[in-house]
């Protein structure tokens, strides 16, 4: 790839403020005596966008990265019309993430994985023996596949059996990429299980989820994205969430564009919002308690096989940890909002209407809290809001293509011992 200068930055735990060196892989401080998210201090406290060649990072200044993968697409923010004059909003602006050529967007796993996947991946170590292990309940999965099949980067994916329709490409993968999934029935917490069974091995390493900063600041370029184009931060922040990693990221860039000072000193108020029944942390958050209230297990996996959004379905979210969405919520003022699938549906079909490109589940979750909250007079009709579409443009991407589907080594079940993972997942990498 093009020549690159590693990113310079440093830690920060947000419970202690203690500041540090990453020492490659660091996903918290050994030395906080609380659970806590960690943060990247950039030493370039003015953000300097770079050419559009560049993808995801021309955003690099931000990026805890160690060098550029091919392939990238970042973010594109947009003024909408259509969605726009039909919610009577003078100032929605609309971040896109996904495949839609029209505007420029050309993610071709059409989903907001891809920041993260590109951000993770050029953090890592380019020559390593061990292989990265990521959980995923879709979309994660199939943005990670791509970027490591497309750079050769060592891969053990774990998926839900239920999911993997979702691990669709335009060719076959690289044989760097292999998969193992949790049997039928399972979820993504099933899935997560799975892969720390395999972890037991020395051989595989965890990617981190949200204690990954590069996760993290990987997602944080849709704000990112907003706020250079719109040459402000939002007032209103709309996503839909599943471990609300998104939001925090959206957190933490403002914060840093505060920093920046060159759009603004003010805080935009996050609107998140779940997919109804599976609603712990909207449950949690309406009764104001850091701590997740209690959720049976089967009761939970009930709720997730109804759901349309099944990538909104986390059972363990990083809320109640310190940096976490509690403290994103309370710090912006911010609300957890519900949508149904009916309510869903409807908004994406608008969505096509109005703005022209199909959308996934999650992000018509999104667009229905907005018109829901447009509805109730929450939000100003002069405000700038900005509506983060998580994923979209797949019908289009799909047109005229032969597609080409990932399918597991190895089908696990949900009371599968830690030795006989390890052991069949080492072996798919000798």
């Amino acid at each position: 790839m093009k020549e690159f200068t590693p990113t310079s930055y440093t830690l920060r735990c947000v419970a202690t403020g203690r500041e540090f060196p990453d020492e490659g892989w660091s996903l918290d401080d050994p030395s906080s005596q609380v659970p806590s998210l960690v943060r990247t201090v950039y030493a370039k406290r003015r953000l300097e966008v770079g050419p559009e060649d560049h993808g995801i990072y021309k955003f690099a200044d931000w990026l805890p990265v160690k060098r550029m993968l091919k392939g990238s697409s970042a973010p594109v923010t947009y003024k909408s019309k259509g969605l726009a004059g039909y919610l009577g909003l003078e100032n929605l602006y609309i971040t896109f993430n996904g495949y839609h050529p029209a505007i420029g967007a050309r993610m071709t796993t059409c989903s907001f994985k891809e920041t993260e996947a590109y951000s993770v991946c050029a953090r890592a170590e380019e020559h390593t023996d061990r292989v990265l292990v990521v959980a995923s309940a879709g979309n994660t999965a199939r943005a990670f596949a791509k970027v490591c099949s497309d750079n050769r980067i060592p891969l053990l994916l774990s998926v839900p059996a239920d999911n993997l329709d979702a691990l669709w490409f335009e060719q076959p993968l690289d044989p760097c990429v292999k998969l193992i999934c949790c049997e039928r029935g399972g979820d993504y917490f099933d899935a997560i299980h799975l892969s720390n069974l395999a972890l037991r091995s020395d051989r595989f390493y965890a990617e981190g989820g949200a204690k990954n900063v590069a996760r993290r600041d990987g997602m944080a370029t849709t704000v990112l994205s907003a706020a250079t184009a719109i040459g402000r931060i939002p007032d209103y922040y709309f996503q839909a969430v599943g471990s609300g990693t998104g939001a925090i990221a959206a957190w933490e860039a403002n914060l840093r564009l505060i920093e920046d000072g060159s759009y603004g000193n003010h805080l935009m108020k996050l609107m998140v919002s779940q997919n109804a029944p599976f609603v712990p942390m909207y449950n949690a958050w309406r009764v104001d308690s850091r701590d997740l209230l209690a959720y049976d297990d089967d009761r939970a996996r009930r709720d997730v096989e109804i759901i349309d959004a099944k990538v909104l379905s986390n059972r363990r979210p990083p809320y109640g940890i310190a940096g976490g969405l509690y403290d994103a919520l309370k710090a912006t003022g911010g609300e957890v909002l519900v949508a149904t699938n009916a309510q869903a549906r409807k908004a994406r079909q608008l969505f096509l209407e109005l703005e022209g490109v199909d959308i996934y589940s999650a992000a018509g979750i999104a667009t229905a809290s907005l018109i829901k909250a447009v509805a109730d007079k929450r939000i100003d009709p002069s405000a700038v809001v900005m509506l983060n579409i998580t994923g979209g443009g797949e019908a289009r991407f799909k047109q005229d293509k032969e597609l080409w589907y990932l399918r597991p080594s190895h089908t696990f079940p949900i009371t599968a011992q830690a030795d006989e993972v390890a052991e069949k997942a080492e072996a798919l990498f000798v």
